[in-house]
């Protein structure tokens, strides 16, 4: 495997992934392979996965199909989350010659180096019990906002969520370690960092082990230590100029860090909340830990302190069981909130949850034309909310090229703008008139 030195990566899901997939490239480029584009030909294929829609698995076989017929001797290598909860099922994909682990993924250089073409696929992983380890990672060139992961896993246990099998039990990075990285992060000129994790707000978590640029080192648990204090470290750091809070659950969103956000120079005045149903019953069966009251009485809170907030929120359309009055009443529910912008996910079926035993299923055409709906909401929620901020100057931090001869950014208040392409305009933070 020794010749082998270009690689390329494809990463499927979330923001976590994508600070993941990014630290995998820098350790390789660290160990002299060459970063080459997906599309591009390479000698390896790395797919980071994801496992949360059943699109999410179909795509990463795609993928596979389309690496064989244009580079049918090039290795390729699947981790993240479908690697976990499917090794064996990935192993028998044509094409596919390495599976790791939710473990073994931080360990990428040292199974390459042991792979051969024309052996069967080798399987890297251990059951998700085991899992207790942290691996900071961070994004850094890919995007002008960078993705800095500072918490692991979810102890949740959501009935129609695959995660807590996928990664493990929740655990956090330490304040000192997330502090670092964003300094080192400010020193290579990023202006936004943004907080990801698999449950945010549950930072703090116990911490078996850290790892943090390939060693792993015994940590204190940290859980006298929350998100609200990281917020606070964090504000203090000299060169970011902006932070976002990723997704967090309703009921970890505390009065105090709203209450931080919206007195904050840094924190940007936008909240990723996750909802799933505006019926109580559905939220009951989806073993949730709030009621659409709590949730209410966020969005309330922060729209009184930040009349300029953006709010987008996470909804499940067609969990098994959910009747039309369901439906309805969170149609009804998100209809009557100051929200911005929703994010619809049909459900789909996983193996190994508890939803797959509640009934009825919601007939799949069904289920699509309810997300359709709700989309059609959301849409009219963004419009609404970009028309309430027009003629409002707002700071925007610009990014590379969007499309042609045009650039993109976004407020403070996550409104997406678009302006002729200027080279010194490239991670500038300006006021911008909507």
């Amino acid at each position: 495997m020794a010749e082998a030195r270009t690689v390329a990566f494809h990463t499927l899901g979330c923001k976590l992934n994508f600070s993941e997939t990014s630290t995998l490239s820098r350790m390789l480029e660290g160990e002299g392979f060459e970063k080459k584009e997906f599309d591009d030909l390479a000698d390896i294929y790395v797919i980071n996965t994801c496992s949360v829609t059943d699109n999410a698995d179909k795509e990463c076989r795609q993928l596979v199909r389309r690496i064989q017929r244009k580079a049918p001797e090039s290795f390729v290598v699947i981790t993240g989350c479908y690697a976990q909860l499917k090794p064996k099922e990935i192993s028998e994909i044509p094409g596919v010659d390495l599976v790791l682990g939710a473990a073994e993924k931080f360990n990428i250089t040292k199974h390459i180096r042991e792979l051969s073409k024309g052996d069967s696929a080798k399987i890297c992983s251990c059951d998700i019990e085991d899992v207790n380890g942290f691996y900071s990672s961070y994004s850094i060139h890919d995007r002008t906002r960078t993705f800095l992961k500072v918490q692991d896993g979810c102890d949740y246990n959501c009935s129609f969520c695959t995660i807590p099998l996928a990664r493990g039990k929740s655990r956090s990075d330490s304040i000192q370690n997330v502090v670092r990285n964003a300094e080192h992060l400010a020193a290579h000129g990023v202006k936004e960092i943004v907080l990801t994790g698999v449950n945010l707000g549950d930072f703090g978590s116990p911490l078996q082990t850290s790892a943090n640029g390939g060693g792993l080192t015994k940590s204190p648990s940290y859980r006298e230590q929350n998100l609200f204090d990281l917020i606070k470290h964090l504000e203090k750091v000299q060169g970011i100029e902006r932070y976002r809070i990723s997704s967090i659950e309703p009921n970890l969103l505390s009065n105090e860090i709203i209450e931080f956000v919206a007195n904050s120079d840094k924190f940007m005045p936008h909240f990723h909340i996750p909802l799933q149903s505006g019926s109580n019953r559905i939220l009951g069966l989806m073993r949730r830990r709030y009621k659409k009251e709590l949730y209410g009485d966020r969005v309330r809170l922060i729209k009184t302190l930040m009349p300029h907030c953006a709010i987008g929120v996470d909804v499940i359309v067609g969990f098994p069981s959910e009747s039309y009055n369901d439906f309805k009443e969170t149609f009804e529910f998100l209809h009557s909130l100051d929200i911005s912008y929703l994010h619809v996910f049909t459900y789909s079926e996983r193996d190994n949850t508890h939803a797959l035993n509640i009934k009825p299923v919601v007939p799949m055409n069904v289920r699509h034309e309810r997300n359709k709906i709700l989309r059609n909401l959301s849409y009219m929620k963004m419009q609404y909310f970009t028309e309430q901020h027009s003629g409002d100057v707002r700071r925007v931090l610009f990014e590379a090229h969007d499309k042609g001869d045009m650039m993109g950014g976004y407020t403070d208040n996550y409104i997406k703008v678009t302006a002729p392409y200027k080279a010194e305009w490239v991670n500038e933070v300006m006021d911008w008139e909507l």
